[in-house]
């Protein structure tokens, strides 16, 4: 059985909600899970270790595309086989870099001279415990509005898929 997934307005009170202000693009949503026990960042891991082939598959496809447009090309959603404390700020985790970390907060972002990213995993205890994925977006040119407009349709597919199959 899947998970429910809602769209939410950004928490208040996660770090990532500040980062919101004057963004192009936000959206963030929820879905009950346990958290056993695990920080942020362990969960962010467990989550990204069960990507779908398919997934990093397209992620392939649009870096072949966008490195010919002059984009860079951010790799795939794989991890390394390091374990959540090995991380430093700064480190890659899949095709973002860590930014800041806590247990109850891990934000990761990739900033370039089109636009700025920044996802943040939250766990959310307001009602109940839940994960809320939140993802801002601040775009520096016309080419970073541009790019959103190819991405925002398959980010609103793939956040809510993968949400819904968390465990």
């Amino acid at each position: 059985m899947k998970a429910t997934v809602e769209k939410i307005p950004t928490p208040v009170d996660s770090n990532i909600y500040a980062m919101s202000a004057g963004a192009y693009y936000v959206d963030s949503h929820r879905v009950a899970t346990k958290y056993l026990g695990r920080s942020s960042l362990q969960i962010w891991l467990g989550h990204l270790s069960k990507t779908p082939a398919w997934i990093n598959f397209f992620m392939l496809l649009r870096n072949k595309l966008v490195c010919k447009l002059g984009l860079k090309d951010l790799g795939d959603l794989r991890i390394s086989d390091k374990i959540s404390q090995q991380y430093q700020i700064g480190d890659r985790v899949g095709i973002f870099t860590l930014l800041s970390v806590n247990d109850t907060e891990v934000i990761l972002g990739d900033n370039d001279k089109h636009l700025e990213v920044k996802i943040s995993l939250y766990k959310d205890n307001s009602c109940g415990e839940s994960i809320v994925i939140s993802a801002v977006v601040h775009t520096h040119n016309v080419y970073g509005k541009i790019y959103m407009l190819f991405v925002t349709p398959v980010h609103k597919l793939i956040v809510p898929y993968m949400l819904a199959r968390f465990r």
